[in-house]
């Protein structure tokens, strides 16, 4: 089959859940390969929010990519649940305005899994969004506990296990490895 009779990319929905480390990080991994090859990327975090990451420094730096940090921090160490519920609908409602917009070809949805567990989201609205996205976008979206419906509608899953980690050893975590 010739270049020019090669099917259009359709849109992967990839899910990095699990307890151990390494979901954020794989999903920033395809970040910079899809910029690397020219793709319009948009990152959306759920959840961070407090503190300047080594990722969002980064990000910064880069114009042609879209990195919305909107969440307000860890939601189990929360004061205010109300508050945390009106951040996860304006950080979805930009989230589902990229995919949509079929504007970018990669739109990565960092730590929305917690929305589900929280009850911040309703699955079924997301779920919808996914289904209708424009047919060449892919997403991305990780979070521990992903949702069983979500992981059936996924193209791939990978569950990060946690097998050994320094914080049980009292390391606590570390600039560039860490955050």
């Amino acid at each position: 089959m010739s270049t020019a009779q090669k099917e259009p990319p359709r849109g992967l929905l990839v899910v990095y859940t699990g307890h151990g480390k390494g979901k954020t990080t794989a999903a920033l991994g395809m970040v910079f390969r899809a910029l690397g090859r020219g793709l319009r990327v948009t990152v959306v975090q759920f959840i961070k929010g407090k503190w300047k990451t080594g990722e969002r420094l980064f990000a910064e730096t880069l114009p042609q990519l879209r990195f919305h940090v909107m969440g307000l921090g860890f939601t189990w160490e929360s004061d205010d649940l109300a508050r945390d519920k009106a951040a996860a609908r304006a950080a979805w409602e930009t989230a589902r305005q990229e995919i949509a917009s079929g504007e970018r070809d990669l739109v990565v949805l960092d730590e929305l899994t917690y929305t589900f567990h929280y009850d911040f989201l309703p699955l079924e609205e997301v779920l919808e969004a996914l289904r209708t996205r424009p047919a060449h976008v892919h997403v991305v979206i990780t979070g521990r506990n992903a949702p069983e419906a979500l992981l059936e509608m996924a193209d791939l899953v990978s569950e990060m296990v946690a097998v050994k980690h320094p914080f049980t050893a009292g390391v606590k975590a570390q600039i560039g490895v860490d955050f």
